[in-house]
C-alpha cells in the first residue's frame, strides 16, 4: 500500500511541475507577445483594413452586332493588340454598299446640275451681249424717232412715214425691255441652279462622311486588348447580340503596376507624410515581407467620397471614429509582386514620426 501510494504522490509531484511548467512557458509567451505588441504600437501605425489594388479596365464594344468568335479564355494571359472579339460583319458590309450607291447617286446628281450651271451662266452671258446691241438699237431709233419729229413739225416728211418710225422705236424699246428680263430671268435661274448645287455638294459630303462611319464601325468589329494583362471572367458568348458601349469583359492591366489601399483611423494619420515607408503582409502570403512607400492620403474621409454621405445635422449625432484612405505605391522589384492578385488582404505597417 505505501508502494501505491508513493508512486501516486511521485505521479502528483511531476503532473504539478509540467503544469507550473507549461503556465511558465505560457507566461513567457504572453510577455513575450505583449512586449511585442506595445513595441509595435508605439513604434508603428498600424491597420489590416487593407487590400492590394491593380487597374481593372472594362473593355467595350464600340459597335452593335452578333458575336462571330470568342478569342480568349478565362484569366488567360493577353497582350496589347490581342484579338478578343469577333463581331459579325454582314449587316455593316452591306450598309457600307447602299451608302456607297447612295454615294454615286448624289455625285451624279451634283454632275448634272454642275452642267445645268454652265449651260445657264451661257445663256445669261449670251442674254447681257443681247443687252447692248439692243440698248445700241433703241439709242439708233430714238435720235431717228426726234429727227423724224422735228421734220413732221417742218411739213418735211408725211404723217405716214413718221408713224412707221415711231412705231420702229416702239418696238425697239419693247426688244431692249424683253432682252433684260431674259437676263434677269438667266441670272435668277444661275441663282436657283447655285443654291441646287450647294445643296447636292452638301449631300455629296454627307454621304461620303456616312461611308467613312460605316468604315470605322468595320474596324470596331475586331476588339482588341487595350494593354497587357488578364482577363477576367468571360461574360459573353458566341450568336449574342452586344450593344454599342456594352462591357464585354475585364481586363488587369499589367503595365501600371500594384499598389496598396490603406484605410487608416482619422488619429492615426498625423504621424503619415508622402514618401514614407512601409511595411506590408499579404494574408495569403504571410511569410513574406513587401515594402512600399505613401504615395498620398486621401483628401477626404472614405465616408465622404460615398453615394450617402453622413449627415450629422439631422437625427441623433453618434461619433464614429473616421478612416482616411491612403494609397501606398509597392517598391518591391516587379519579380516579387508579380503573383500579388487585386482585392486581396493585407497589413500595413507605418513608422511613426
Amino acid at each position: 500500500m505505501a508502494t501505491i501510494t508513493e508512486k501516486h504522490e511521485r505521479i502528483d509531484r511531476i503532473t504539478v511541475k509540467i503544469t507550473y511548467g507549461i503556465a511558465f512557458l505560457v507566461l513567457i509567451v504572453l510577455l513575450v507577445y505583449g512586449a511585442y505588441a506595445l513595441v509595435k504600437m508605439y513604434r508603428y501605425e498600424e491597420t489590416n483594413d487593407a487590400q492590394v489594388e491593380e487597374y481593372i479596365n472594362p473593355i467595350l464594344s464600340r459597335t452593335t452586332g452578333f458575336v462571330q468568335e470568342i478569342k480568349f479564355r478565362d484569366h488567360q494571359i493577353v497582350h496589347k493588340g490581342d484579338t478578343l472579339i469577333v463581331i459579325d460583319k454582314n449587316e455593316t458590309l452591306m450598309q457600307l454598299q447602299e451608302a456607297e450607291a447612295a454615294l454615286s447617286a448624289a455625285k451624279a446628281s451634283f454632275l448634272v446640275l454642275e452642267s445645268n450651271t454652265v449651260t445657264t451662266t451661257s445663256s445669261a452671258s449670251v442674254s447681257e451681249a443681247s443687252i447692248a446691241a439692243s440698248k445700241a438699237k433703241l439709242w439708233q431709233q430714238e435720235q431717228e424717232f426726234k429727227r423724224y419729229k422735228k421734220l413732221l413739225d417742218e411739213e418735211a416728211v408725211t404723217q405716214q412715214h413718221f408713224e412707221a418710225i415711231r412705231t420702229s422705236f416702239e418696238i425697239a424699246k419693247s426688244e431692249y425691255k424683253a432682252v433684260q428680263n431674259t437676263y434677269k430671268t438667266a441670272k435668277g435661274k444661275i441663282n436657283d441652279v447655285d443654291s441646287q448645287l450647294a445643296v447636292a455638294s452638301a449631300n455629296v459630303q454627307q454621304r461620303e462622311a456616312i461611308i467613312a462611319t460605316i468604315k470605322l464601325n468595320l474596324t470596331y468589329a475586331v476588339i482588341t486588348a487595350p494593354a497587357d494583362g488578364i482577363m477576367g471572367d468571360k461574360t459573353i458568348q458566341v450568336g449574342q447580340l452586344i450593344q454599342k458601349g456594352q462591357t464585354i469583359g475585364f481586363i488587369v492591366d499589367q503595365d501600371q503596376g500594384k499598389w496598396i489601399v490603406a484605410n487608416f483611423k482619422e488619429t492615426q494619420i498625423a504621424n503619415m507624410k508622402e514618401g514614407q515607408k512601409v511595411e506590408i503582409k499579404v494574408d495569403a502570403y504571410s511569410k513574406e515581407t513587401f515594402h512600399g512607400k505613401i504615395q498620398s492620403l486621401a483628401p477626404a474621409t472614405g465616408s465622404r467620397f460615398s453615394l450617402l454621405p453622413p449627415d450629422n445635422a439631422t437625427g441623433n449625432f453618434v461619433k464614429i471614429v473616421q478612416r482616411f484612405p491612403v494609397r501606398i505605391l509597392l517598391t518591391d522589384a516587379v519579380e516579387k509582386t508579380n503573383h500579388l492578385r487585386a482585392g486581396m488582404n493585407a497589413e500595413v505597417l507605418i513608422p511613426k514620426l
